[in-house]
Parts: C-alpha cells; sequence; structure tokens
C-alpha cells in the first residue's frame, strides 16, 4: 500500500479509538449526574438538620459525612456503569446458555450453587451479620437462596403462576413464624424478615434479574415478561424461611452490638479501614460471580474476546463502585444515621415519625439497584410500567414503611401486627392485577432494601430504639424495618397496576360510547 493511504488508515483507527472513549466518558458523566441527583436530596436533609436545635452534630461528624456522600456519588455512578456492561449481560449469557444445555439437574444445580455462594458473599447480608454478632446467619441465608433459586427456574421451566407459587410459600411462612411465636422467642422474627430484605443486594440484582430475563427468553412462553421477573421475589423468600427454621431449633438469640456507631476521630484512617475491608468483600463476591462466569464460558458459551473484553471492564467499574460505595456509606453515613435516630427520639415522637416518613422518600432515589432494576422494567415490559412510575411508587411505600417502622419503635408492639395484613393484602391483590405487575412488586420489594437501608435506616432505628425503650429491645423492636421497607412496594407497586386496569377499561368504555354516539348520529342523518 502506498504511504499515504497507510497514514489515513491509522488516523482514521485513532479517531475511532477517540471517539469510543469520548461516548464512553459521556456515559459515566451521565451516571455520575443520575448518582448525584440521587444521593443530593439524603445529603442536604442531614445539613438542614445539623442547622437546626433537633440534631447536634460535631464538625467532623460534618466532615466525615460530607466525605461519605461525596464517595456515595461516585460509587452509584461508577456501579450502575459496571452493571450495564458487566453483570446485566453475564447474567443473561449464563441464563441463555445454561438454558440451551437442554439439562435441567445441570440448570439447578449450577443455579442452586451459584445462588448460595453469591448470597453469603453479598456485603448487604454481611452488614446485618455483623450488627448481631452472628456468622451462622450468613449460611443459613445463603441455602435458603439457593434453594428457592431452584423453585424459581421450576416456575419458569414449567410456566406456572408466581402468584399461586408465593401464596404457597407465604402461608408456609406465616405457619413457620407462628411456631417461633410459639417457641417464645419472638425477638427473633425481626431478624427473620430483614434477613429477606438485605439478602437481594446490589451484586446479586442485576445478576439475578438478568439469569430470570436470559433463561425465560429460551424457555419462556407467551407471557415471557412475567416469567423474567420473579427470581428476586422467590429468593427473598428463602431466607425468611431458613432463619425461622433456624431460630425454632435454636437454643438462644444472638448478640446485638450497638456501641459502634460513634464517629471516629481519625476520618482518615477510618475510611482507610473501610476501603480496605470491603475490598476484601467485594473481591470475593465479585470474584466467585466472574469465576462461575469463566466456567461456564470454557464449557458453552464461547463468547467473542470482544465481548469479554467489554464485561472485563465492566467488572472493574463494578468492583471499584462498590468499594467505594460501601465504604463511603459505612464510614459516613451509619454513626449519623444512628445519632439522628437517637436525638429525634430525645425530641419528640411525632418529630422521629415525620422524619422517617421523609427519610424513607428520599433514600430509595440513593439505592443503586433500584435504579438497575427500574432500566430493566421498562425495557423488559415494553414500556407498559415507566420508571418514573414505579420510582414515585417505591418512594410513597418506602417512606410510609419507615414512618410505620418508628411508630412501632415508640409504642412498642410486634411486627407482626404490621407483616400479617401487608402480606395478606399483598397476596390478594395479586388475584386483581396483570401477573407481570405481582412479580415487578414482589422484585421491588426485595431490590429497595438495599444497602442504604441497611447501612443508614436500620442504624436511625437502632439509635431511636436505644433512646426510646433501651439497648435491649433492639432485635425485638428496631430490627423489622428493612422488612418494612421491603414489604411496601409489593402493595404500592400492584396499586398501580390495579390502576392501569381501571383506566384501561375506562378507557374502553369512552371509545365505545363514542362509536355507539357515530352510529346515532348517522342514524339520525339517515333519517
Amino acid at each position: 500500500f502506498p504511504p499515504w493511504k497507510v497514514m489515513n488508515v491509522l488516523i482514521y483507527c485513532k479517531k475511532k479509538k477517540t471517539a469510543k472513549l469520548v461516548d464512553f466518558l459521556k456515559e459515566l458523566w451521565e451516571k455520575i449526574k443520575e448518582a448525584l441527583l440521587s444521593a443530593l436530596p439524603v445529603t442536604l436533609i442531614v445539613y438542614i438538620l445539623a442547622l437546626t436545635p433537633f440534631v447536634d452534630l460535631s464538625a467532623g461528624e460534618l466532615i466525615t459525612f460530607t466525605v461519605g456522600a461525596v464517595m456515595l456519588i461516585l460509587g452509584i455512578g461508577l456501579f450502575n456503569l459496571g452493571a450495564d456492561l458487566a453483570m446485566t449481560p453475564m447474567g443473561a449469557h449464563v441464563g441463555a446458555g445454561l438454558s440451551k444445555q437442554k439439562k435441567l439437574w445441570l440448570l439447578l444445580a449450577v443455579c442452586f450453587v451459584l445462588g448460595m455462594l453469591i448470597t453469603i458473599a453479598e456485603p448487604d447480608l454481611q452488614v446485618l451479620a455483623n450488627q448481631v454478632n452472628s456468622d451462622m446467619l450468613v449460611y443459613w441465608v445463603g441455602l435458603g437462596v439457593g434453594a428457592f433459586l431452584i423453585v424459581a427456574i421450576l416456575r419458569i421451566v414449567f410456566r406456572r403462576s408466581l402468584g399461586s407459587i408465593l401464596m404457597l410459600f407465604y402461608m408456609l411462612m406465616f405457619a413457620m413464624a407462628l411456631m417461633l411465636l410459639a417457641s417464645g422467642k419472638n425477638s427473633l422474627l425481626p431478624l427473620a424478615f430483614d434477613s429477606g430484605g438485605v439478602t437481594t443486594g446490589p451484586i446479586t440484582v442485576p445478576f439475578i434479574m438478568a439469569l430470570g430475563v436470559g433463561i425465560s427468553s429460551v424457555l419462556g412462553d407467551r407471557k415471557n415478561k412475567e416469567n423474567s421477573f420473579g427470581l428476586v421475589a422467590l429468593c427473598s423468600v428463602g431466607p425468611i424461611l431458613a432463619v425461622l427454621i433456624q431460630g425454632i431449633f435454636s437454643k438462644s438469640a444472638p448478640d446485638i452490638q450497638v456501641d459502634g456507631y460513634e464517629a471516629s476521630e481519625d476520618i482518615l484512617g477510618s475510611f482507610l479501614h473501610a476501603l480496605g475491608a470491603k475490598a476484601g468483600e467485594v473481591a470475593l463476591a465479585l470474584g466467585m460471580i466472574v469465576a462461575f462466569f469463566l466456567l461456564c464460558q470454557f464449557i458453552f458459551l464461547k463468547l467473542p474476546k470482544r465481548r469479554l473484553l467489554r464485561i472485563g471492564i465492566g467488572v472493574i467499574f463494578t468492583y471499584i463502585g462498590l468499594v467505594i460505595f460501601l465504604a463511603g456509606v459505612e464510614v459516613g453515613f451509619m454513626p449519623v444515621g444512628y445519632k439522628i435516630g437517637h436525638s429525634l427520639a430525645e425530641r419528640h415522637p411525632a418529630i422521629l415519625i415525620g422524619f422517617g416518613l421523609i427519610i424513607g422518600v428520599l433514600v430509595v432515589l440513593a439505592e443503586p439497584a433500584i435504579h438497575v432494576l427500574n432500566a430493566q422494567v421498562e425495557d423488559v415490559t415494553g414500556g407498559l410500567v415507566r420508571k418514573k412510575s414505579m420510582m414515585l411508587g417505591l418512594c410513597i411505600g418506602v417512606g410510609v414503611a419507615i414512618a410505620l417502622s418508628m411508630i412501632r419503635i415508640v409504642f412498642g408492639f410486634s411486627l407482626v401486627y404490621y407483616i400479617v395484613p401487608g402480606y395478606f393484602i399483598s397476596l390478594a391483590l395479586s388475584l386483581f392485577v396483570p401477573p407481570v405487575y405481582t412479580a415487578i412488586a414482589f422484585d421491588s420489594g426485595g431490590v429497595a432494601s438495599g444497602p442504604m437501608t441497611s447501612t443508614f435506616i436500620l442504624p436511625f432505628a437502632i439509635g431511636a430504639c436505644v433512646q426510646t425503650t433501651g439497648a435491649d429491645a433492639v432485635l425485638s423492636d428496631a430490627f423489622g424495618v428493612v422488612a418494612l421497607v421491603a414489604m411496601a412496594p409489593l402493595i404500592t407497586i400492584q396499586l398501580l397496576g390495579f390502576k392501569g386496569i381501571i383506566a384501561e377499561k375506562l378507557s374502553e368504555k369512552r371509545a365505545m360510547k363514542r362509536i355507539l354516539d357515530a352510529d346515532d348520529q348517522q342514524i339520525i342523518n339517515f333519517m
């Protein structure tokens, strides 16, 4: 080739690579802007409270919180970009690839091991286990998720209704809860329901959601939209049943740690320590997923190198984002959440309840997995469920749930008075709304109770409980807030579906009336 043609080719390739880099940076900037808009409301309300006499936050605590907020924003942005590049494609490829093997036993065995290992390494679950000082809790929850991931796959394979399966297992769950109460271990009930909420965290949700999409795309039928959801919902039931069984046969309740929420004076040291700890936890979680994916790639996926490179870049962004996010909320948000709850409970119950409502609405915006779920919902349903409608329903539901949790802390009554009516309403609504709304609603319940709930809302509730009823009542009164956050979307999202049915019927009625009026007018004109 002439030298000038070679030079033109090199210039073209360089421009193409530069354009790809620019597009990538633009996409990253968009994710960070979304994260900024998500985290800004929670950050501002903490600053506003610091200016009021209700909460006395020191300069060191505000600096720690500010650094944590910056890390949260950067972490969510990087995580969301990584989820788009890696976690969602990995789940979809694995689900579709396993389904094409036409070996049901292989599909079920791999999904059981995958569900168990990912759950054991889930950072949200580690946070909860550390607060109750129980390592066995992690393994029981892992077994529950692995078993119910098998149930979720069998539902897709044999094309069973999600509503009927949920109703069966929730009835079993209520029976196990009654057995736990009969054994005199009432304080373990909130922990069991909280375990179901924290199981589906920022690592497992994108993977499990995409796994369902991949499997249903191969094994599903005309109800493909409904079948692609429901895995997160069923994987949230398994841990509750597993911990209830553990509670029935255990001899004693776990110990609660309520003395680890003070902000450290060594701000830099505390953040560096948290970054190191979270780096190990997230590496374990992502390492298991990547190792499993590479095994599948070697055996049957055989994806091209270019696609693997894109997934690898996404894994790196997911890893960095999660490490930064979890370290930021643990050091910057947990101590502040505990102190705000403790201080507001000192002032007046009405202030505590009102703030619970407000912070519940705002915290949903900062949950990274919520944005992944909303985008997948709008894409899979073809716009049937809009992202804005999902977000509004989740914000209202979670806000009310946290306000109700504060009422329970103030008056000290059992979680049963919320859980039983709430789940009965949810199951009753599933009989009247389209199945896709039921699947989305129960998936949203698991997703809504993510890292922000376990690292900000739970310490907030613990602080309020310590001030109101004492440290001895933390397990029975403060725990359960995660369960209510997970339950709220079950009702609100299905109410959206119910509203959609009514609107559709009214629209059909108006259309029929217009047709009849037009026919009558034609008859009149003819006469």
